[in-house]
């Protein structure tokens, strides 16, 4: 089965189920109630949208200057940077780390990088236990799943899911309250920290000026992935880049809003690079692996290029219509929803991925929440284009497309047959328009024929 029919399979399925739908739109409703307290810290929330959008522009139009720039900051401090073109190569890098410190446990914190890699299939077929510690993840990973949603991987699942799910796979007692499966959680994952020789994370934003990787997070995982084992991982795709660390004053707080709704999220973390002389904590060595993986070719398109401004906050799927009836999972990518339809057919290929751009209502709500302004609307249109110049388009798409073209230029085609005719063209030789949609009945006579009629009786 092709990419396209098996994700009109899955959302066909998934569009039906109102179960999916009650638990979506409750978890959604909670994320709608308190982003716009969070937004009452902006004082004037438009300039800052307008702000951040012009730090991740300097950020993207300047990328080559602030890579290098990072680079030599960090390494200056001791880390050691990898740049990996492909996800092959990335894996390859973490493969040799690994075997170098002989690691047979690796905590990770919560990192999309690390899902558009297969991190965990790729360790796991290394023999190395790899274990996500957001709650979330950890969750998804014991229902062996992929994350739902870039923000809230489980969002799809009920408090009560979650219970069960624990009873089944740690053989806990059945319905646990939230707080007493926090707490098993928290008891199970705590091991894991001090067994690991490796800890893996992403990264919210890169920061030139300083060489550093900011960290956002609610939970703490990701300090102590980071600080525990003797050898942390950073991997970050290039278009995490911000130009200094000033503009953390704005993207933690902006993140933090159009994420959870929260003013800001409970950990926010630095690094500039392993432990230093003299320093207690941290880890001993300290790798980056900047990843490409597709990114250059957002980045070689003028008009695309735009969706590399991305931070990553979810707030363009929890706004879209497509997104909340469907669910992550039909998409099969993983990124999803709007800014997931604009950058998969770009990192993964366009002739496998353009349906994507096609799963939307238009309806521009995305564009509307993204916090950097994204015209995430515009670039689906811009991505069906690009789909067709690419040749990724059906000859008997191309045929009908013309066809109507030449038909809608000429008013004698225009005037040709009756009504009842071109009922019977479109509805029953063009099937395509009416599998979702009502038969269309046009009128006997067009308007221009009417109007000459019209003009005659004068």
């Amino acid at each position: 089965m092709s990419n396209a029919s098996s994700f009109i399979a899955k959302s066909t399925i998934k569009a039906a189920d109102l179960e999916h739908r009650r638990k979506i739109n409750f978890n959604i409703g909670k994320y709608n109630a308190v982003v716009p307290i969070g937004k009452q810290q902006f004082a004037n929330l438009p300039t800052a949208r307008e702000r951040a959008k012009n730090a991740k522009w300097k950020a993207i139009e300047n990328l080559d200057h602030y890579l290098e720039e990072f680079e030599n900051r960090i390494v200056a401090r001791g880390a050691k940077v990898i740049w990996a073109e492909t996800a092959a190569e990335a894996l390859d890098e973490i493969g040799r780390i690994c075997e170098e410190k002989h690691c047979k446990t690796l905590v990770k914190s919560k990192s999309m990088v690390t899902e558009e890699v297969h991190l965990n299939h790729y360790l796991e077929q290394k023999g190395i236990e790899s274990v996500e510690t957001d709650l979330g993840e950890y969750i998804q990973q014991l229902d062996g799943e992929p994350p739902y949603h870039i923000v809230t991987p489980a969002m799809h699942k009920s408090k009560e899911d979650v219970a069960r799910l624990f009873a089944d796979k740690l053989g806990v007692p059945g319905g646990l309250t939230p707080e007493e499966l926090t707490q098993v959680a928290r008891q199970k994952l705590r091991q894991k920290y001090v067994e690991a020789e490796v800890g893996v994370t992403g990264a919210n934003f890169i920061i030139a000026d300083i060489g550093g990787i900011a960290v956002t997070e609610n939970e703490g995982n990701a300090r102590l992935s980071c600080s525990i084992p003797k050898t942390h991982i950073v991997i970050v795709g290039i278009e995490k880049m911000l130009p200094s660390i000033n503009d953390l004053a704005l993207f933690w707080p902006l993140l933090a809003t159009y994420g959870t709704g929260q003013r800001v999220t409970v950990y926010n973390t630095i690094v500039t690079g392993p432990r230093q002389p003299k320093e207690t904590d941290g880890p001993e060595e300290m790798y980056v692996i900047l990843l490409d993986n597709g990114r250059t070719n957002l980045l070689a398109n003028p008009t695309t290029r735009e969706a590399l401004y991305c931070i990553r906050c979810g707030a363009c799927l929890n706004a879209c219509p497509v997104y909340k009836n469907i669910g992550g999972h039909s998409y099969e990518t993983t990124y999803s929803g709007p800014i997931g339809k604009v950058i998969t057919p770009y990192l993964s290929g366009m002739g496998e991925y353009k349906h994507l751009s096609y799963a939307s209502s238009l309806c521009g709500n995305c564009t509307e929440v993204c916090p950097v302004r994204i015209n995430l609307h515009e670039l689906l249109l811009d991505n069906r284009h690009e789909a067709v110049l690419q040749g990724s388009s059906t000859l008997a798409e191309r045929l009908a497309w013309k066809v109507w073209k030449t038909a809608s230029l000429n008013r004698k085609m225009m005037n040709m047959g009756s009504g009842k005719t071109k009922n019977w063209v479109v509805n029953k030789v063009f099937k395509g328009w009416t599998a979702h949609r009502a038969d269309l009945n046009f009128t006997q006579k067009t308007f221009n024929e009417m109007w000459q009629g019209f003009r005659s009786e004068l």
